[in-house]
């Protein structure tokens, strides 16, 4: 099979399109809250620090979408929960009442379920969490693989160093990791060591220490033995440093995890060739570290900004040809998957047709405008070099509806304000004469390290993006798809956004 990458809601997928026991073992990292206070979110007291807060808010929030959620868990939808599950959420309704953190648990219990459908006989589910959750979804886990014959198997804890200082508590400087099967009797697991102590080393060399009783019980004094093993079965403490701000792997992806801890989860619990699965593949370290073991490989993230990064770094990493084996789902192909996707109802998704178009058209080197609210006419940016001392900017302006010549204008003067070079406007619908006449007037461009010059203001349609694979052809500063919010980690004095607050 190829491997797949797809472009939606996780939920929708799995029910789409993956089949049952399908899937050798699954990992996700769902977005999760560190940062709010235990007693705040049991409470749903709404008195937290909003700012901190609002990732997990935008994303977990008890909306319609919770409400369903909710009503299927209830009714038993197709028969796909089990009756301790559904004891289960009904007693935290009672307990939570419906805030963000209970839409947290009911969502994530529509997909825990789907996970454990696809799961092949043998296969293993990492959950990735914090302490904020991890007992809520430990309950929830327990209900649906160990009473289907499944087992929990560990609670890993990936221990790392992290400088904050926190306030009237220990620093938090660990996450968790539930590890579930879906048979206890048919378990795939690689045992792995972990190297010895020095001191032990030191003592007995790399030969093995044996030590045990004999049949009445009496203890074997501790020997030797002449096997070479220098490695004790891994425990379930992992020490591996987060990523550092100034490591090649970092791509400024706020939940970036290192890849040492997934090439340890995929090694012990799978094999080459087995079909690796990440529901919520973010940055794609999981899709990566399997692409790398020789492992086949699904990624899901309603994202295109994450699926912009994915494929950027696959790219990075292996070349274009790793291109060739992937099977991209749910990534507009023509005009009317366009629309559709422009004209998505949810304020969560809205923004995803600019991502797309954004990030298609340059071949995802851009950077995506995430500021919340109004944007100020920016979606998105990219920089080229000119010869000068600081690289040159590049507006990016994308438009759905009804478009005018005052739209020209009105990027023009965007240009203007944001010390810009370049100005870019994607329209879903055709431009005016009087659009394309106000871009002309706007002159051109040239610079050393253009082979031909370019319009100041470029007016690039989606027809033109689907059906004749039109992309900037200009040279740009940044290879790799970065945040706005990596961007700031570079120095003022080389580069500066300003998104016009």
């Amino acid at each position: 099979m190829n491997n797949q990458l797809f472009y939606g809601d996780n939920l929708d997928v799995l029910r789409r399109h993956i089949k049952d026991e399908t899937v050798d073992l699954c990992y996700i990292d769902p977005p999760f809250n560190s940062k709010r206070n235990y007693n705040q979110i049991y409470n749903n007291i709404g008195k937290e620090d909003r700012a901190q807060a609002q990732a997990f808010i935008d994303t977990w929030t008890w909306d319609d979408l919770a409400n369903y959620g909710l009503a299927e868990i209830k009714e038993n939808y197709h028969g796909k929960f089990t009756q301790q599950t559904i004891d289960l959420i009904c007693g935290l309704d009672k307990v939570l009442g419906k805030g963000s953190l209970f839409a947290y648990l009911v969502n994530m219990t529509l997909r825990i379920v789907e996970i454990h459908r696809v799961l092949k006989p043998t296969g293993s589910f990492y959950l990735h969490c914090d302490p904020t959750a991890s007992h809520y979804l430990k309950l929830v886990l327990d209900t649906i693989f160990c009473s289907q014959g499944g087992d929990f198997r560990n609670e890993i804890i990936w221990s790392y160093k992290k400088w904050a200082v926190a306030e009237k508590t220990f620093s938090k400087n660990h996450d968790i990791v539930l590890f579930y099967n879906k048979n206890a009797n048919k378990i795939l697991f690689n045992v792995l060591l972990q190297e010895r102590a020095p001191s032990t080393l030191k003592r007995f060399g790399k030969k093995k220490i044996v030590s045990g009783h004999d049949e009445t019980g009496k203890r074997i004094p501790s020997q030797t033995t002449n096997e070479d093993s220098t490695g004790v079965k891994m425990s379930d403490v992992w020490d591996i440093p987060i990523i550092a701000p100034s490591s090649k792997e970092r791509l400024g992806y706020p939940t970036q995890k290192p890849k040492a801890l997934l090439e340890r989860i995929i090694k012990a619990s799978s094999n080459e060739g087995d079909v690796i699965l990440d529901a919520f593949c973010g940055c794609g370290t999981t899709v990566e570290v399997a692409q790398l073991l020789d492992r086949k490989w699904i990624g899901i993230d309603i994202t295109y900004q994450s699926i912009g990064v994915i494929i950027k770094r696959l790219e990075d990493s292996f070349g274009k040809e790793v291109l060739e084996n992937i099977t991209l789902n749910g990534i507009p192909k023509d005009i009317e998957s366009a629309q559709a996707l422009a004209l998505k109802k949810d304020d969560r998704t809205r923004k995803e047709f600019e991502k797309w178009a954004v990030l298609t058209y340059t071949n995802n080197r851009a950077i995506i405008n995430d500021k919340k609210g109004a944007d100020k006419g920016i979606d998105g940016i990219a920089f080229f070099d000119s010869g000068k001392d600081n690289p040159e900017k590049i507006i990016i302006q994308v438009k759905s509806g009804k478009v005018k010549s005052g739209d020209i204008r009105d990027l023009l003067g965007t240009i203007t304000i944001n010390e810009a070079t370049l100005g870019i406007f994607i329209t879903l619908n055709e431009p005016t004469k009087d659009m394309i006449k106000t871009a002309k007037e706007a002159g051109i461009y040239q610079s050393q390290f253009m082979s031909n010059p370019v319009d100041k203001i470029s007016i690039v349609t989606v027809r033109e993006i689907i059906e004749e694979q039109k992309r900037l052809d200009i040279r740009l500063v940044l290879e790799v798809l970065k945040s706005a919010e990596k961007q700031k980690e570079i120095k003022s004095d080389q580069i500066k956004i300003n998104f016009a607050d």
